[in-house]
């Protein structure tokens, strides 16, 4: 029975310390050039500098670019605009042209910004592919979109991490 007692004493103690080390794994991202601030869950996931000739952006990338990559995107709408309204502009303008593509789930997602998820799939490259949108009201004519693509088998299993990333989204 004592011995019974110290397992289950063991196993409760590194259950309870298993979320306090992925707390301290996370680390917060931000740079002078950029608005926002975002916690990384860990270390596979890393910022990814790029240029387009103009501007200088940053991607988020989990391993490889095909396992997982976030691009935020600031959109400037008019007062009043619905999340579910600029959802489905995307959808008609840019996603719904992509290979294979089927139209996910759109739900309400709570975080320090209020917003939305909406999801998709699609092929590329032949491969089974997933898309994550959330769509983050940051005041009554700012959103910023945070649109993870990656693999559909890689992405998925990683949904608590691109869910948490949204959530610890903020502007500074």
């Amino acid at each position: 029975m004592r011995r019974l007692l110290t397992i289950a004493a063991l196993a409760l103690a590194l259950c309870a310390a298993s979320p306090a080390a992925r707390a301290q794994d996370a680390q917060t991202y931000t740079t002078d050039k950029i608005e926002y601030a975002l916690d990384l869950p860990n270390a596979t996931w890393r910022a990814v500098p790029r240029t387009d000739g103009m501007h200088e952006h940053v991607e988020f990338v989990y391993g490889d670019r095909g396992d997982g990559l976030l691009r935020i995107r600031k959109e400037l709408v008019e007062d009043g605009a619905k999340l579910e309204d600029l959802a489905r502009r995307d959808k008609d303008n840019k996603l719904r042209f992509r290979s294979g593509y089927v139209e996910g789930r759109q739900d309400s997602f709570p975080g320090r910004l209020k917003g939305i998820a909406s999801s998709y799939e699609f092929t590329g490259g032949g491969k089974p592919m997933v898309g994550v949108i959330y769509y983050l009201q940051a005041d009554p004519r700012t959103v910023y979109v945070l649109h993870f693509t990656g693999a559909k088998d890689k992405l998925l299993r990683v949904r608590a991490q691109t869910d948490g990333i949204a959530r610890s989204f903020r502007v500074k």
